[in-house]
């Protein structure tokens, strides 16, 4: 590493200690454990790491009273985004699956990707939705900006929202129009006017099966008007109706 990447690392870590409170010398050495070390089963084995050079109890303590200001952190992140990345950020909810812990609270059923229960792919966990600045280059560094737990009786789309509005002031970037990338998962309709007063454009993946009408283009002469005309299904090319234009594009990978 050389000096300029040393330097700039060194005053993170110096402003992230700051937003640190009550504990915050064991808080810090905890979360410099948890990036050196791989899957922690429990809390014991992560106290025992050679990291971790405080006694275990030191461990529990700060996670019991410990203090950390999530605004100070939310605008530490902000000026650290990615190295020549484009206003572009990924907004998406994570799982933590917490199966065997029955007595955890607020635990709630959430869709995973590799991890089954009874053969279907739904877990009991924790979920969090994120933000994070994403770039056109092919790797897998991003720059986690906002991170908040997700309730069993919030809306996913609403909370997105919500931090999409809370992160906008505190974006350093000359473009005046940030992109924010959904999944399949979110609800463009409900994206669109919680985030209409805003300047921030959207973009949501469509689900395979998504379908769409057209206007009506003739009404019966008795009866109910018609509401919906053609049906265009997305995975049933046989419903497309010709294209007004066509545009193909070559990736060079």
């Amino acid at each position: 590493m050389d000096t300029a990447h040393l330097a700039a690392l060194s005053t993170f870590r110096a402003a992230a200690y700051g937003a640190f409170g009550r504990r915050r010398d064991a808080l810090f050495e905890l979360c410099d454990t948890l990036l050196t070390t791989g899957p922690v089963p429990s809390l014991p084995v992560l106290s025992v790491q050679p990291q971790h050079q405080r006694k275990w109890g030191s461990l529990y303590d700060a996670l019991a009273v410990g203090e950390i200001s999530a605004s100070a952190l939310d605008r530490l992140l902000s000026r650290y985004p990615l190295t020549d990345g484009e206003p572009i950020y990924a907004v998406d909810v994570s799982v933590w699956p917490r199966c065997d812990a029955e007595t955890s609270p607020e635990r709630a059923l959430y869709y995973h990707a590799s991890r089954h229960s009874a053969g279907q792919p739904i877990v009991a966990g924790w979920a969090y939705s994120w933000i994070a600045q994403v770039g056109f280059a092919r790797e897998s560094w991003t720059a986690p900006l906002r991170m908040r737990r997700l309730r069993p009786q919030e809306n996913g789309n609403t909370v997105a929202a919500e931090q999409i509005a809370a992160l906008l002031p505190h974006l350093q970037t000359a473009d005046p129009l940030p992109w924010f990338l959904f999944d399949a998962g979110y609800d463009p309709v409900q994206l669109t006017q919680a985030l209409g007063d805003t300047s921030a454009a959207i973009l949501v993946r469509l689900r395979s099966g998504r379908c769409f009408y057209a206007d009506p283009t003739v009404q019966p002469r008795t009866g109910r008007p018609r509401r919906h005309g053609h049906k265009f299904i997305c995975d049933a090319p046989q419903t497309w109706p010709p294209p007004a234009d066509d545009l193909t594009l070559a990736d060079a990978q």
